[in-house]
């Protein structure tokens, strides 16, 4: 049995879906420090002062989407209540009940759908007029008059979010001034690769994803969450000025544990709130409820496989290492050879030994947390996801030991 405490270092992954997402982590990170664990982050003083002890923390922080949003949080120094606060200021009856008794904290600015939602500008503003004056792209069928009249890259961008970083949120844009490690993922628009930003060498490269270390903090959180068609794809220039459009960070991959393994985890964490409903007495059968909750279920089931899949090849990966290594051993065979094919192996398979991995998702019966709407920022819808996050974290850490 692998004990919590014996780990080294250790990384949280927090995968995208909007405000219901973020609440959700909000209430796995709760969880996580009711077991013991502290969140670190800062500037590298404020992370030597204040946690110098290693045991059960958490400095290596990688999110996507939503995910970037409490992660960029987190790796700032911010605690969880004045997360929590700047998304609710405190007014629900339960998220008090988190924050009752506690030391006061530094309260970041509210989060308003003005800085989550601001209006794609002229795009959006010249849509219809263009359709209107362009009547001969009716004759190309329906596909020509998609392609033609809906020349809008988004009905938002997420240009809000990156002000509200830069201006009410960080010290220093940047994540070389960070006493923690921070990973963001986002999406090359024009190009088929993953993107993860962060404080990295010009030197590191691995095929088919893109090391970046030309944004600020601001910007990649901006980029990440750019959720198509909702958000424009966003913008930022490298260090040759280019201009590069990026967009949401799970379009490649849903769950990026291996960022956080490649940056020398050997415990990663990782939180997503993409459960497909099944059926409970209660809501009944899903095509009583329209479309929207229909195509949420088909998505949800698509995730739920690509992160299946993900977790099924870390563990068959594992097997097979293991299955070397006993045969070698079973065998009497030369240790040399032995850990030289077993280096060979995890190097071609980017295998990294030692680490373990914890997944925290809601309960498929939990048709609260399918229902509940993904951009709300209603106190009460605010609390129960909270208190899901809270509860699947709690199910899933009784397994372990300290």
């Amino acid at each position: 049995m692998m004990r919590l405490s014996d780990k080294k270092r250790i990384a949280l992954v927090l995968s995208g879906g909007g405000i219901k997402a973020a609440a959700f982590h909000l209430g796995v990170c709760l969880a996580l420090r009711e077991k013991g664990f502290k969140f670190a982050g800062g500037s590298p003083e404020d992370v030597h002062m204040k946690y110098e002890d290693d045991r059960l923390t958490f400095k290596i922080y990688v999110g996507s989407s939503a995910g970037s949003v409490i992660s960029a949080f987190l790796a700032s120094g911010y605690s969880i209540e004045s997360i929590i606060d700047a998304f609710e200021r405190g007014s629900a009856t339960d998220l008090k009940r988190f924050t009752k008794g506690l030391k006061p904290f530094a309260r970041l600015k509210p989060i308003t759908y003005r800085d989550m939602f601001a209006l794609n500008g002229g795009n959006f503003v010249s849509f219809i007029p263009n359709v209107m004056r362009r009547r001969s792209i009716m004759t190309g069928g329906l596909e020509a008059l998609v392609k033609n009249g809906f020349k809008i890259n988004g009905l938002f961008t997420t240009k809000g979010i990156e002000r509200y970083f830069r201006t009410q949120v960080l010290r220093e844009n940047s994540f070389a001034s960070l006493g923690v490690e921070l990973y963001i993922i986002a999406t090359q628009l024009n190009h088929s690769r993953k993107v993860v930003f962060g404080n990295f060498p010009e030197t590191h490269k691995i095929k088919s994803i893109k090391y970046a270390n030309f944004a600020t903090i601001s910007d990649a959180v901006a980029a990440s969450a750019s959720l198509p068609p909702v958000f424009a794809p966003y913008g930022i220039r490298n260090q040759k000025g280019k201009e590069l459009f990026f967009f949401d960070g799970e379009i490649r991959e849903t769950l990026s544990t291996h960022v956080a393994a490649d940056a020398g985890a050997d415990l990663v964490i990782a939180s997503y709130s993409h459960q497909p409903y099944h059926y409970t007495p209660v809501m009944g059968s899903l095509h009583n409820y329209g479309i929207p909750l229909i195509i949420n279920q088909a998505l949800y089931q698509v995730i739920e496989q690509k992160i299946a899949k993900h977790i099924e090849h870390q563990q068959q990966i594992s097997a097979i290492m293991s299955a070397v290594d006993g045969y070698f051993r079973q065998q009497g065979l030369p240790d040399e050879h032995r850990e030289k094919l077993l280096d060979i192996l995890a190097k071609r398979v980017n295998y990294k030994p030692g680490v373990d991995y914890i997944y925290i998702h809601p309960s498929p019966q939990d048709h609260e947390m399918f229902f509940v709407d993904h951009f709300s920022l209603n106190p009460e819808i605010l609390g129960r996801i909270v208190h899901s996050g809270f509860r699947a974290a709690l199910q899933v850490m009784r397994k372990f030991d300290l």
